[in-house]
């Protein structure tokens, strides 16, 4: 099966975990800023697109050149093989962007690539006219210090879209970014899990369908489904190895707390979207009075960040509680979310580790204090 150049692009702060989600899927990557780049078949664009949690797209590198004139980029881009991934009905869209280049009118770039595809697709169709009326094909000419690099998007609509979320609260937590949250601790499927700012319930949900083995793209569609070259049968197979994989026996201690009864019900709608009502308990509560006998449990949360005039004390006072809650769960290790500089004084202690990462375009630290590993069985 032919071989493809595969870029799965992550939100800054996550190309590492996206790596290893890549590796583990049995595939070696290159990581710079923002993408992982890897190559593999038609399959692997399918289990990509299936199986990565926390990257926002899955693209095809068609090419990647040097461009400081229009002319080179009109000549380049028609000399790459398109007529190997568009058929004569394809719709192929152009978008664009330009970071320190040479060539840095967006509109021009977009209008020469567009020109220059269908030159190249009417030397191989013998067509003068393409419909554009099958299936799409986004096109994205980037642009990055005058190194032009030309990709399809294989995913559609962004990775982080997991289909189950029917509701949302007014400052969501992008999916792929609470998977990694998940990802990033030392959490097992065997361990109470616990998110006390629960809000629409995304973290928990995430956290379930890790703990469970469920591929993050089972319930949702993916554009190129409808590329002839790639075909059903082996989506069908993707998908069957999705399907295979999962372990919807795996007993889990997942729950979510949330003061808003109204934020726990759409938590609740949302788990049982995602078909995991039973695995996961919501409930209206404080943060600062979770109390439990378990044993060597982790918390993850995005608290509130108490950016607007006015919050800011009340926040800080929330964080003083949670931290002298949390203290008492001597066993557990808790995972904090928040663009609060000062978070760890007012917690109260500080952490084992921080991460920087982006909630969209507020940056943030993720606060990490492990608690001790479980004891080992027999």
């Amino acid at each position: 099966m032919k071989s493809f150049s595969i870029i799965a692009t992550a939100a800054m702060g996550l190309e590492s975990v996206v790596a290893e989600e890549v590796r583990r899927l049995g595939y070696e990557c290159q990581v710079e800023n923002g993408k992982v780049t890897f190559e593999g078949d038609a399959l692997a664009i399918c289990r990509a697109n299936l199986w990565l949690r926390a990257a926002d797209r899955v693209k095809l590198k068609v090419g990647e050149f040097r461009a400081t004139t229009f002319e080179e980029l009109f000549e380049r881009t028609k000399a790459l093989p398109w007529a190997d991934y568009l058929p004569k009905d394809a719709e192929f869209p152009v978008i664009g962007k330009s970071v320190k280049s040479t060539l840095f009118s967006v509109s021009d770039c977009q209008a020469i690539v567009k020109k220059a595809i269908v030159e190249s697709l009417k030397e191989r169709y013998r067509l003068s006219w393409f419909p554009e009326t099958g299936p799409l094909y986004r096109i994205e000419v980037a642009l990055h210090k005058d190194i032009a690099t030309l990709t399809i998007d294989t995913s559609g609509v962004g990775l982080h879209k997991r289909g189950y979320r029917a509701r949302q609260g007014e400052a969501p937590l992008r999916e792929t970014l609470a998977a990694a949250l998940v990802l990033l601790t030392n959490w097992t499927p065997d361990r109470p899990f616990v998110d006390p700012f629960c809000g629409s319930g995304t973290i928990a949900i995430e956290a379930a369908l890790i703990g469970q083995n469920i591929a993050p793209g089972f319930n949702r569609d993916f554009v190129s489904e409808q590329w002839p070259w790639i075909g059903e049968r082996v989506w069908e197979k993707a998908r069957q190895e999705v399907e295979d994989m999962a372990r919807y026996d795996e007993p889990l201690d997942i729950g979510g707390i949330d003061l808003d009864p109204q934020m726990v019900e759409m938590a609740r709608a949302n788990a049982a979207e995602a078909g995991l009502a039973d695995l996961i308990s919501f409930q209206t509560g404080r943060a600062e009075q979770f109390r439990t006998d378990k044993s060597y449990g982790v918390i993850v949360s995005n608290p509130p960040y108490g950016e607007r005039l006015g919050e800011r004390r009340e926040v800080e006072a929330l964080y003083r509680a949670i931290g002298r809650a949390f203290a008492a769960l001597d066993t557990w290790s808790v995972y904090i979310l928040t663009a609060h500089r000062g978070f760890e004084a007012h917690y109260g202690r500080p952490a084992t580790k921080r991460r920087k990462l982006f909630n969209g375009f507020i940056e943030t630290h993720y606060y990490q204090y492990w608690g001790p590993r479980p004891l080992r069985r027999g």
